[in-house]
């Protein structure tokens, strides 16, 4: 027998799911449109009907396959109660109970489980990336936000009421800008994907131009075209980096401070730039943290492969699940 689990990433505009086995590999995969109507019911049938094509092809491809559960990562995700709640990237308003409304259709899978998507990201980097063997480490995902899972003694940390953990909504600026959450000086606000962006349009605005990004609007710029106008030289560009590098660095020397990890794993597209994230990143970190942390934590890149890691790592819930049995 041959035990896999599904893994279901909730995005703003696309749902990815795929059957993954106890060894981190994707078997098959799919995707269908997160609805922007808000009607939950048509999108659990959706999904459910996505999922049961799942599995009747993973069972084409071995017969004796047996799919163990779901696991789901989306955005403000409560593990506790299995809710979406208040979730401002979908279209979904209030709380929805999706563990609940999918277990009516999939009453056989022992394990169904829900919690938020960079949570599922640092369970999936437990499971089968770069945290094997760790038992304190952070994970940090840039991208339309910045979302982060802390794992401590080898457990998630949830907190009362399950959202514990939200590093990307500490404030680095006080009275800085407005994050995507109404909220002011938000680390989010500075080193998301988009974060990167609005820093390259007030340094345009500070240099009156000067560089080539001068000719994509805010629509058409994303953090690889900054990357690749950096390795370029554009004077900009290396400047947005160095100030997303520094912020990101004071939010994780507070995160240091807070939990002593072994290591902070950062993930998404903006880490595609390497060292001219990465290291100014580490070196604000060792600035602003305690002498007795410097030197210790590392800072490192995702082993999770990157068109998968979302789908893995809320796959390695059903595991962890499994495991209270």
């Amino acid at each position: 027998m041959k035990r896999v689990a599904i893994g279901i990433d909730i995005g703003g505009t696309n749902t990815v799911l795929g059957v993954v086995d106890e060894n981190g590999d994707v078997l098959v995969k799919d995707s269908i449109s997160t609805p922007n109507h808000g009607d939950v019911g048509k999108y659990v049938a959706s999904l459910s009907e996505s999922i049961n094509e799942l599995i009747d092809s993973v069972h084409k491809l071995n017969a004796d396959a047996e799919v163990m559960g779901i696991g789901i990562g989306a955005p403000n995700g409560n593990y506790y109660k299995g809710t979406i709640e208040q979730a401002a990237n979908l279209a979904f308003k209030g709380v929805v109970p999706l563990v609940d409304l999918l277990k009516e259709n999939f009453p056989h899978l022992k394990a169904l489980a829900l919690t938020n998507d960079a949570n599922a990201a640092a369970m999936g980097e437990m499971i089968y990336g770069g945290a094997k063997g760790m038992k304190n480490f952070v994970m940090i995902t840039l991208g339309t936000g910045l979302g982060s899972g802390i794992v401590v003694n080898g457990d998630l940390v949830y907190g009362h009421d399950g959202f514990a953990g939200e590093v990307g909504h500490t404030t680095v600026i006080p009275h800085g800008r407005v994050c995507g959450c109404g909220g002011a000086g938000h680390l989010e606000a500075y080193c998301s994907a988009p974060g990167i962006k609005r820093t390259v349009f007030e340094l345009l605005t500070k240099y009156n131009g000067g560089s080539e990004l001068t000719k994509y609007s805010f629509d058409e710029l994303d953090s690889k075209k900054v990357f690749e106008a950096a390795e370029k030289g554009d004077k900009v560009a290396l400047e947005a980096f160095e100030i997303t590098g520094e912020l990101l660095g004071q939010g994780l020397g507070d995160t240091v401070c807070h939990l002593s990890p072994e290591a902070i794993f950062l993930f998404g597209g903006p880490t595609a730039a390497g060292d001219l994230i990465f290291k100014p990143t580490k070196e604000s970190m060792e600035r602003h943290v305690l002498p007795i942390f410097r030197n210790k934590v590392e800072i490192l890149p995702s082993k999770l492969k990157a068109g998968s890691a979302a789908i893995v790592g809320a796959s390695a819930l059903v595991w962890k699940e499994l495991e209270k049995e």
